[in-house]
């Protein structure tokens, strides 16, 4: 049974792609889900080589309540073969979800691809699910991200969409200088790193 944490009402989990193409989306879904006052988890905030990466997925999982699945990126690679590393993370939350008991059946999901029905190209399985399309837009994201949790989180007050957005274009000019103050380089930045000046920028402007 996947452990429950102390945080699961406030944590989220983001399952994504983790390359540099759609770094500006986790940014920004990253960014979102800090400004609704609830916690980003993901894969990359852990590197214990001792821990296996499923033991780890399904670990965080298991700490969250909520949950972001872009399972946009499934497109065939140089080998030929599609990535499913996402879908199968969906997976494993849906059935936690499904088959988990106490807090665990109280897991809520947001789904999201590029392209709207793609999904039915290679994991029909879920078209009965409420799926959105952001269309690789940083903008669209952030407003599906706020309106899933507006509705659904413990969240008691979310900004709207186009004000979180014009506020994480803000965040992105000052970057530099806040990444200056730690040391760091923008391209040096762990997802751990980037959670923490996101915080530091939010609580600064109050």
């Amino acid at each position: 049974m996947p452990h429950v944490s102390a945080d699961f009402e406030r944590n989220v989990f983001i399952n994504c792609p983790f390359d540099d193409q759609y770094q500006p989306l986790l940014h920004g879904i990253v960014f979102c889900v800090q400004m609704a006052g609830l916690v980003p988890r993901c894969a990359l905030e852990a590197t214990d080589a001792g821990e296996l990466r499923l033991e780890k997925i399904v670990r965080i999982i298991g700490e969250c309540k909520y949950a972001i699945h872009d399972i946009s990126r499934t497109q065939v690679g140089r080998n030929r073969l599609p990535r499913f590393n996402m879908p199968f993370e969906l997976g494993l939350d849906l059935g936690c979800r499904k088959f988990g008991e106490g807090r665990h059946r109280s897991k809520n999901q947001l789904i999201m691809e590029s392209v709207p029905h793609k999904f039915q190209q290679y994991i029909s399985d879920i078209a009965g699910q409420d799926i959105v399309a952001h269309a690789n837009q940083v903008a669209q994201a952030i407003r599906y991200v706020r309106n899933w949790l507006a509705t659904e989180s413990s969240a008691k007050t979310v900004p709207g969409g186009d004000y979180i957005h014009d506020q994480y274009k803000k965040f992105r000019a000052d970057l530099p200088r806040l990444c200056g103050k730690l040391k760091l380089k923008p391209r040096e930045i762990s997802f751990g790193d980037y959670c923490q000046i996101v915080r530091v920028w939010l609580e600064e402007k109050g």
